[in-house]
């Protein structure tokens, strides 16, 4: 059972790692799933609060990488329409069947959103580079936690692989 629990866990940590570049995978929970399947084996021993803390901080990622964008569109001069334009942009970008649609999106709907604040064509372009700046951001972020959390999935699995196989 240790086996394919350890199996499944590396697979989960793989589709996280996969997830925090696709956008249609929460990638940092995933990676986190694959962590509590090691953890669920009889060869590691039960870490609660490293769980515990794992997977709020999966959480936070995962949470941040949908509002670092309209942070982006904020901080690079966009307006409350210029927000919700990203927001929106970022649903329609995850829906829409668009080739690269969650990266256009939010660029788009910053633009579209500024646009129909009445702001001039060069605000809401700085403003939708702002938007595109923190979905690459959040991006990098998600994929930074997942590559942590292979690695402790690794470590750990190293440390106790004689007691697993």
């Amino acid at each position: 059972m240790d086996i394919f629990l350890t199996i499944i866990g590396f697979a989960f940590i793989l589709l996280g790692l996969v997830g925090s570049i696709l956008p249609i995978l929460p990638g940092p929970p995933l990676s986190w799933i694959g962590l509590l399947f090691l953890f669920m084996t009889d060869a590691v021993p039960n870490d609660t609060s490293f769980l515990i803390i794992t997977l709020i901080f999966a959480l936070l990622i995962f949470a941040l990488d949908y509002i670092i964008p309209a942070i982006g569109t904020k901080r690079f001069g966009g307006s409350r329409s210029g927000m919700i334009g990203t927001t929106l942009g970022l649903i329609i970008g995850l829906i829409a069947p668009i080739p690269f649609g969650i990266i256009i999106g939010p660029f788009v709907g910053a633009y579209l959103g500024e646009l129909s604040n009445k702001a001039d064509s060069k605000t809401a372009l700085k403003a939708a580079f702002g938007s595109f700046l923190g979905f690459v951001t959040g991006t990098f972020l998600k994929f930074i936690v997942a590559v942590v959390y292979m690695g402790f999935f690794i470590s750990t699995f190293w440390e106790f692989k004689h007691l697993i196989f």
